[in-house]
């Protein structure tokens, strides 16, 4: 880890999953309950079931529910309650969570605020490879009259292959840094402590290990079974954290 990234979620250890997540503004059982019914409207013409599954424990506990990794269509998915409004939500692809598509139409049908969060420190290990950073922050919300897109607030510095960028879109909220957004590196536009200090403001504390599971609550496994119609391997997280440079 780097010390520019000090301080991710559970040290970095359940990286991939975890460099990516998202999150809904909305109980974890009622979140996953609506995913579910999402995912039936297209699944059960396939003949493959979706279950939704209490379960309980530690945080590293419910992620291990996610394993074996895989390659091709999502099988495991899971949304973890936190000390806040929020819900967290984490997949089962090898290759690390990819919360942009689910969690934008999740603020669309629920007509509820959703977040993409981002943070991956930029790492080169000799002989092995690069990690690319990236720091992003993604705001979604219900549907808008006469928008094509509902995303509400996009800022994101990332290493791009070898070259840094930094976007952003939508309108800046309040406590937006904004001056810093003129940084000469565009790298120091968008930081890991400035995702956390704006994360704060929205009401999360997502790179801390007791903002999830409190006491007495339970995550929610949505698990799919039945004849997929791609091609499917598995991985542990070894395996996937090792094709990642991590």
């Amino acid at each position: 880890m780097t010390q520019e990234m000090k301080g991710l979620l559970l040290e970095d250890r359940w990286a991939p999953v975890t460099e990516e997540m998202g999150f809904l503004e909305l109980g974890a059982e009622q979140a996953a309950q609506a995913f579910a019914t999402w995912e039936r409207e297209v699944m059960t013409p396939r003949g493959i079931n979706v279950e939704v599954l209490p379960v309980t424990g530690t945080l590293e506990q419910a992620l291990s529910r996610l394993l074996p990794l895989t390659s091709g269509e999502r099988r495991r998915r899971l949304f973890i309650p936190t000390r806040s409004a929020w819900t967290a939500y984490v997949a089962d692809q090898w290759t690390g969570t990819d919360a942009a598509s689910p969690m934008s139409a999740m603020a669309r049908r629920l007509s509820i605020r959703c977040l993409r969060v981002v943070a991956v420190p930029h790492t080169r290990r000799k002989n092995q490879g690069v990690r690319y950073g990236a720091v992003m922050l993604e705001v979604y919300g219900p549907e808008q009259p006469g928008k094509i897109s509902n995303t509400v607030r996009a800022l994101a510095a990332a290493n791009d292959g070898g070259r840094w960028v930094f976007e952003q879109s939508g309108e800046p909220f309040p406590f937006e840094q904004v001056e810093q957004y003129q940084a000469r590196r565009l790298r120091d536009r968008f930081t890991f402590e400035m995702l956390k200090d704006y994360l704060r403001h929205l009401g999360l504390a997502p790179f801390e290990e007791d903002f999830y599971m409190p006491p007495g609550s339970c995550a929610w496994l949505i698990q799919k079974t039945g004849p997929f119609g791609t091609i499917m391997q598995e991985y542990t997280l070894e395996e996937a954290r090792a094709a990642r440079v991590l």
